[in-house]
């Protein structure tokens, strides 16, 4: 809701600024800048995200039957 309303808010204000044609160019160009560079960090961060190599081993949890009513099966 409240982007919306900040949306019809540039809208209108852009709308009431024919004459700055120049001042709207250079804040789209400027904007559209920002979101490649914001994307291409995405990407890259995405790539190089390390991947485990093996699943952890589920064996290793140490299983407790729960106190609180919740019934657990464990492997013995």
């Amino acid at each position: 809701m409240e982007q919306q309303f900040k949306m019809r808010q540039i809208e209108d204000a852009l709308n009431q600024s024919k004459g700055q044609i120049d001042d709207i160019i250079t804040l789209f160009l400027a904007l559209q800048k920002q979101c490649f560079v914001l994307g291409n960090n995405v990407s890259n961060l995405v790539s190089k995200w390390p991947i485990p190599q093996t699943p952890p081993d589920q064996s290793i949890i140490d299983e407790v039957a729960s106190k609180f009513g919740i019934s657990f099966e464990t492997k013995d």
